[in-house]
């Protein structure tokens, strides 16, 4: 009885560890089908912009006006450096809307007291249901700069107030504590421009401060942090933008642009609901809902990625922090697929419901689930012995494909195409750091990961305090 036991044991652990190959297979074959669309479409780009001058965006007449929405929870160490960065863009018409959202620091005091504010009254369209406003300023040396002091309500609930007092047909949603290239809205609305009003939405790349030298909101000098475990975060940005979300936007299956940056289309969004505020993934679960507004309405309407216009964000510094942000960020997700689980392999939907959602279902969700259950069974081979072992190091195998081979991937087409970095040391050190990352990085955030999706099941829906150092004047560390 005791033998046919073990046997029953040994088969099922050896079912398991061919169902986590052939997972770990394909998901290795669909980031390579990622590396080479985002490789033609970087390529193709570099071709048109090397003909094209974004000054010629610069007519008012010819481009479309922009309200940028900066949502602000206790930003008090960067939101002057963000303001000063979003009123020195090159764009001809644009106003900038910062809300803060019931911040219990100085973030309010300190908006009023450095852009000379003043308390004005303002009629408001309420669009969309939000907290009560407690307060609206407008700056009396920058005209395009409003302030709106609203009751804590969350990050959704501070982009839908922002969305009411706005008044141009585009919005932005833009982090507080986040400084813009100046030419990066220039570059990210030039595909709405283009396209004659077919794309609704487009992001642009993030990308992390730490180590760079900022002044008066500008980016003066790229440079890489020492800190190893931002150093991992600057991999990890790389191959979400420039492999992840180019290969996905060049077939209109992106599902996500970052709240950090991006532009949509207002009547869109307003039509769509507005930011959902019993989420903490309302960046991307906008992006699903106007997909599937798209489609349910037949509309030839898109949303894109645009690689070159760059957000530069101040990112967490150890893995107390880092940790919270994972989590947090893999519950969003688990809450925008759940939101609209009848999409997934609905044909009404197209490539969204075929291609984009199961990809986004079974590789970004489920797939932290499948790789822990893959190192647990590679432990256990060091006990079984055998065949299992050899399935152990194939494991490994694919997993350094997945994961360092992919982030080595992304460094490439970084230096191939958009080159950020200009010393060629700091290329080294990505590259090199790139190859760790499944014997340490990989490994934590696949963990903190499946810990944000068991608690997404059991319905958390906390943002988590995350400390802030502020990207102000000098050297980010």
């Amino acid at each position: 009885m005791i033998s046919v036991i073990s046997h029953v044991w040994l088969d099922i652990v050896r079912v398991f560890g061919w169902f986590i190959l052939f997972y770990m297979s394909g998901v290795v074959l669909f980031y390579g089908l990622l590396f080479v669309l985002a490789a033609l479409q970087l390529k193709r780009e570099e071709k048109v912009d090397s003909f094209e001058r974004y000054e010629d965006y610069m007519d008012a007449s010819y481009t479309k006006p922009v309200s940028i929405i900066v949502p602000a929870y206790n930003e008090e160490l960067g939101i002057k450096e963000s303001i000063r960065s979003l009123l020195s863009i090159n764009y001809p018409q644009y106003e900038v809307i910062v809300v803060n959202d019931g911040s219990s620091d100085q973030t309010v005091e300190t908006v009023i007291e450095y852009f000379k504010m003043k308390k004005i009254k303002k009629a408001i369209q309420m669009r969309i249901d939000t907290q009560p406003i407690k307060g609206i300023y407008h700056s009396t040396i920058h005209p395009n700069l409003w302030l709106v002091d609203k009751i804590n309500g969350g990050k959704a609930d501070a982009l839908n107030a922002g969305l009411n007092v706005s008044s141009f047909p585009y919005i932005c949603s833009l982090d507080g504590d986040s400084v813009l290239e100046r030419d990066a809205f220039l570059k990210v609305m030039k595909p709405i421009i283009d396209s004659d009003e077919t794309v609704i939405a487009s992001g642009g790349s993030i990308r992390i401060a730490n180590g760079c030298k900022i002044h008066e909101g500008q980016v003066e000098k790229i440079g890489l942090s020492e800190n190893p475990v931002v150093i991992m975060q600057v991999v990890e940005y790389m191959r979400a933008f420039l492999m992840g979300r180019i290969g996905l936007s060049r077939y209109n299956w992106l599902l996500i642009i970052s709240g950090a940056f991006g532009v949509f289309s207002k009547s869109w969004v307003i039509e769509a609901g507005g930011y959902k505020r019993d989420t903490v993934g309302e960046d991307m679960e906008l992006v699903v809902r106007l997909q599937r507004l798209i489609k349910d309405k037949k509309e030839d309407k898109k949303v894109v990625y645009v690689p070159d216009p760059v957000c530069w964000t101040e990112a967490p510094e150890d893995l107390k922090y880092l940790h919270r942000q994972r989590n947090r960020w893999h519950r969003g997700l688990f809450d925008s697929l759940w939101i609209h689980k009848k999409m997934l392999f609905n044909p009404k939907y197209g490539t969204i419901g075929m291609v984009s959602l199961p990809y986004f279902w079974f590789i970004e969700l489920l797939g932290p689930v499948v790789e822990l259950s893959g190192y647990l069974f590679v432990l256990l081979s060091f006990f079984l012995g055998g065949i299992y072992f050899e399935m152990a190091l194939l494991f490994f195998l694919l997993s350094v494909l997945v994961g360092s081979l992919a982030s080595m991937g992304a460094v490439i087409l970084e230096e191939w195409s958009l080159r950020k970095y200009p010393k060629v040391s700091d290329i080294m050190k990505l590259f090199i750091y790139s190859l760790t990352e499944t014997l340490w990085y990989r490994p934590l955030t696949v963990v903190w990961r499946c810990q944000g999706l068991i608690q997404a099941i059991n319905g958390n829906k906390t943002w988590g305090e995350m400390k802030r150092k502020g990207i102000s004047g000098g050297v980010s560390k």
